[in-house]
């Protein structure tokens, strides 16, 4: 593999768990673009977001994953990244982006196992089952415009990692 992969869903599809053990089957680099960005900023993006607003967040979500984005990486993005037009662009044309979809009920029953709170502000203020059915219901078009293939996640992250090696094998073929 040597163009990026990105990997791109909504909060509890397993980017993370799935991108790592992409990156081990594959031997290639993993970032989380989440970690990546509260690292360099030495803040939660639920600090960064209260202290500066979602419109500077989301700019620095843009470039971290122009900053991330190299040979040979397997890239877990952040539930919001395909929101700019720019970002679906640039993932779609530096690498081969897929889409971890799953449904509603898998994706809270995620969350609510392992909530994070703190990292990630609530984007609605609304329930966890409400607020993935409004995010995921705005966003699904643009997860779907962003990826070249998309995959089934809601099933155990080695069989998810399966599909992704599959399809890519046959993208490779045709």
């Amino acid at each position: 593999m040597t163009q990026p992969i990105f990997l791109v869903g909504p909060r509890g599809c397993g980017k993370t768990t799935v991108g790592l053990e992409l990156a081990r089957v594959s031997q290639s680099q993993f970032v989380d673009t989440d970690h990546w960005l509260q690292t360099e900023a030495g803040e939660t993006i639920a600090q960064l977001v209260e202290k500066e607003g979602w419109a500077r967040f989301r700019a620095r979500e843009t470039a971290t994953l122009m900053a991330v984005t190299a040979p040979g990486t397997v890239i877990a993005t952040g539930g919001g990244i395909v929101l700019a037009e720019q970002n679906r662009s640039f993932m779609r044309e530096k690498g081969t982006v897929i889409y971890l979809c799953a449904p509603v009920s898998t994706l809270v029953a995620r969350l609510e196992a392992s909530p994070e709170e703190g990292q990630r502000p609530t984007l609605t203020g609304k329930p966890v089952s409400e607020e993935v059915s409004e995010i995921l219901a705005e966003r699904d078009a643009l997860y779907r415009e962003a990826a070249h293939h998309v995959v089934n996640a809601s099933q155990a992250p080695e069989e998810v990692v399966n599909q992704i090696v599959t399809a890519l094998r046959l993208a490779c073929v045709s």
